[in-house]
């Protein structure tokens, strides 16, 4: 590198450039400038644009849905059997509770939850994913949104669910438990019921994570309290509704408790 290039430099922004690293046109220039390759549209920069706007879309349609829970299982279980209408009654009934349903979109559990919930009358959403197989949104949503980036879906659930609800599934629903778990246990998220639905299915994880993970220390015993287990759909709700009017009037101590230290501040 000449003493020149050494020298050269250019604030980019919140950036600063230079020598080699400085371009030889303007930022102007090269947005302006409809000739050469289109690689841009593909570069890591255009792709924040594109998170971006995915945050602002979800943002945008989701903010004003009522308290909701979200449901998760395998897109590969078929109409008819025993988890499918499962799902489909636990969306029903958490209808009837007052909470709308969210889903991935999709087929199987996904579909059986979002028909409960909408043939009951209840606000049915679906957050899809784009995929290299094509897998279309089912019919039994009211509010649809597909998504380019996992992690941008992920955040929509856990921003717009009071609880989540885990029937058996593959690795995305394993994916999508292990996060909530992770969110609650570590303090990232207020905590909320997670709600794990078929004691048989889950009971080889739940052995192995008792004889393993706790007993080699790398969890707590507490920890095993971030989740409740059942095959019951009433109790699957009671124990959400529960968690939910026990967090009000914990709030409402503690708002009290606040008003109460400010009416002694003032007093003083």
């Amino acid at each position: 590198m000449t003493s020149e290039e050494n020298r050269r430099s250019r604030r980019q922004g919140p950036a600063m450039l230079r020598g080699r690293a400085v371009p030889q046109t303007t930022t102007d220039q090269r947005l302006l400038d409809g000739r050469g390759p289109s690689d841009w549209v593909h570069a890591d920069p255009w792709r924040v644009l594109r998170i971006q706007a995915e945050f602002v879309e979800g943002f945008g349609l989701l903010a004003e849905i009522p308290k909701a829970v979200s449901v998760f299982g395998s897109a590969r279980t078929k109409p008819g059997s025993d988890e499918y209408e499962l799902a489909v009654d636990i969306g029903r009934r958490l209808h009837e509770a007052g909470y709308a349903v969210i889903t991935g979109g999709g087929p199987g559990i996904m579909e059986a939850a979002n028909k409960g919930c909408d043939d009951a009358g209840g606000l049915s959403v679906g957050l899809g994913i784009e995929l290299p197989f094509e897998q279309k949104l089912n019919d039994h949503i009211d509010i649809g949104l597909e998504f380019r980036y996992f992690f941008v879906r992920k955040t929509m659930f856990v921003k717009y669910s009071q609880a989540f609800v885990v029937l058996p599934g593959g690795f995305g629903t394993l994916d999508e438990l292990f996060e909530a778990i992770t969110l609650v246990q570590t303090g990232k998220i207020t905590r909320f019921p997670i709600v794990l639905v078929g004691t048989e299915f889950w009971g080889g994880l739940l052995d192995w994570v008792k004889q393993v993970m706790l007993s080699s220390a790398k969890i707590s015993e507490e920890d095993l309290d971030l989740f409740h287990v059942t095959d019951d759909p009433d109790e699957v709700v009671r124990v959400i509704v529960d968690a939910h009017v026990k967090q009000a009037r914990l709030q409402e101590e503690e708002q009290a408790a606040r008003e109460a230290a400010r009416a002694a501040g003032n007093g003083t």
